[in-house]
């Protein structure tokens, strides 16, 4: 990410991607109603994402979070004059509980890869804890799928990631599924998008914040 003229920071990749992950949302958010709904974005990085997600879907209550300082400034900026985005929360998936919630959606774009795996875990089980039954948790980012030959180009990105930190890299499907079904979520839609990425949908479980 670069730094803009304020504290707002530039993901390149966010004007590439925002189309695709933003067709799968609408397939599978569900309906905004008489009550707003509440979307919690785990990791929203310069918050270019909260923006353009939020001003298309006015209906929803639109809630991101990063544990970087700098982060959250950006996402204030890029946020600011929309009326249905919370303010940044300071939240780190490896560490914090997840908000009390109820949750009807949550969101993460590209973490898994840069960031130890405890990260992903404590995303499945708060989102677990999170959601209410059926409510999707939405991945987006480069993963290693079950019978799919891994594109060149996203070897050297896990080599590179490797080198930088030992804890990070490209995460297998399989161990997401693995965690996921221990939490309760229901087994992974896949969605093929451009750049040899993929967004993943996990829908929670019967014995998910059902009766609130």
């Amino acid at each position: 990410m670069s730094a803009g003229a304020d504290a707002r920071l530039v993901a390149p990749a966010t004007a590439r991607n925002r189309a695709p992950l933003g067709a799968v949302l609408d397939a599978v958010l569900p309906a905004a109603g008489a009550t707003r709904p509440v979307l919690f974005e785990v990791a929203a990085g310069s918050g270019e994402h909260a923006a353009f997600f939020a001003a298309q879907r006015p209906g929803w209550d639109w809630w991101p979070s990063d544990p970087s300082a700098e982060a959250r400034a950006s996402i204030a900026a890029w946020t600011a004059g929309l009326p249905n985005v919370r303010p940044p929360l300071d939240f780190d998936a490896a560490r914090d509980p997840f908000p009390p919630g109820p949750l009807d959606a949550v969101l993460c774009v590209n973490m898994a890869h840069i960031a130890p795996w405890a990260a992903t875990e404590g995303l499945v089980r708060g989102a677990a804890g999170a959601l209410r039954a059926g409510g999707p948790l939405v991945l987006y980012g480069p993963w290693v799928l079950p019978g799919v030959e891994t594109a060149p180009s996203n070897l050297a990105f896990d080599a590179d990631l490797r080198a930088r930190d030992p804890r990070w890299g490209l995460r297998s499907l399989d161990a997401l599924a693995g965690c996921a079904a221990a939490a309760g979520f229901g087994g992974p839609a896949v969605f093929p998008v451009p750049a040899n990425n993929v967004v993943i949908v996990l829908r929670a479980g019967a014995q998910a914040r059902s009766s609130r």
